[in-house]
């Protein structure tokens, strides 16, 4: 007897549509008219014998079986981009495409002087960006679209495997001349807790700016309204508040053509890590160690004085 099996296209189509829940932007995802698409999705219904999407002029709704089935073809669109890895990563090294995803306290300020390097060292190597907030970005690192994750931790991020970069330093940012009476190095007991910016959930550098300052209250406190770095400064260089800001921002001219000082904060953990990571069992975890590798000598020659992480996870 004959037993004809889902195609992979078919399951991307249906993995595509849970992830936009609307037909037309799940064909522009796949790259196929939004007909091919339903089409592709109805033969996957006839082949299993069973309705996946219930589908009106409205909304997309997947019925139950329909959503352990999109999670498992998710596994399975997962387990075959690894048969390509495995291929790849058995050939020459960081060459071919690979997808890593940053995020944004990360993304503007590191990237620009790193690519130009990386190129030259690694031409063969195609490189897809991603700029993702930390939970997006770890979400995509697990359902698969991207390879691998450029972020700072610690975040908890799932079953994930990772290298650490660099270190960090986060700076206390206020505007010129408010803080003259404060030392050269700032304590958490010396931050006014109405008057700190932070940025939005989301972003790992709140959870990480709250840790390092070890206070509670600065939690209930501190107005978490920022939807980026960017917006921070501007709102700082009005004199609305303080904020927080990584010292890789700051090398990188954030602070250029503003009115606003920065000192660094000394505290029992000061510092985010900043670390790449891909999922545990990745067959291209050699390469990852090898990227990583070389992003960090990089680093060492962009960004001084280096503050050097310790250890591999």
């Amino acid at each position: 007897m004959t037993t004809y099996l889902p195609t992979l296209k078919q399951l991307q189509y249906l993995v595509s549509l849970k992830d936009h829940g609307h037909f037309g932007r799940a064909a522009d995802a796949c790259f196929v008219t939004q007909s091919t698409l339903s089409a592709g999705l109805r033969e996957l219904e006839s082949l299993i014998g069973v309705t996946l999407v219930e589908r009106t002029r409205r909304v997309v709704r997947f019925t139950p079986l329909g959503l352990r089935i999109s999670e498992k073809a998710q596994r399975v669109l997962r387990e075959a981009e690894e048969l390509s890895d495995m291929a790849r990563a058995a050939g020459k090294p960081l060459c071919g495409e690979l997808r890593m995803g940053v995020i944004p306290t990360i993304a503007p300020f590191l990237l620009p002087r790193i690519l130009p390097d990386l190129r030259a060292e690694w031409p063969e190597l195609k490189l897809f960006l991603r700029e993702e907030t930390t939970n997006a970005a770890c979400d995509s690192l697990h359902r698969g679209h991207v390879d691998c994750v450029l972020l700072a931790l610690p975040y908890h991020c799932g079953d994930i495997a990772s290298v650490d970069l660099f270190e960090d330093r986060l700076y206390v940012a206020f505007p010129q001349g408010e803080q003259a009476h404060l030392p050269d190095v700032i304590t958490p007991d010396q931050i006014d807790e109405k008057r700190l910016l932070l940025l939005e959930d989301g972003h790992c550098l709140k959870d990480h700016a709250l840790a390092a300052c070890n206070r509670p209250e600065l939690r209930a406190e501190a107005t978490m309204m920022g939807t980026s770095l960017h917006t921070l400064v501007q709102m700082v260089d009005n004199g609305l508040g303080i904020t927080l800001l990584p010292k890789m921002a700051i090398d990188a001219g954030l602070l250029d053509n503003t009115h606003i000082d920065a000192r660094p904060l000394a505290s029992q953990y000061p510092s985010r890590t900043i670390s790449l990571v891909w999922r545990k069992g990745s067959p291209c975890e050699k390469e990852f160690h090898l990227l990583a590798e070389t992003l960090t000598n990089i680093y060492q020659k962009k960004f001084k004085p280096l503050e050097a992480a310790s250890g591999a996870a």
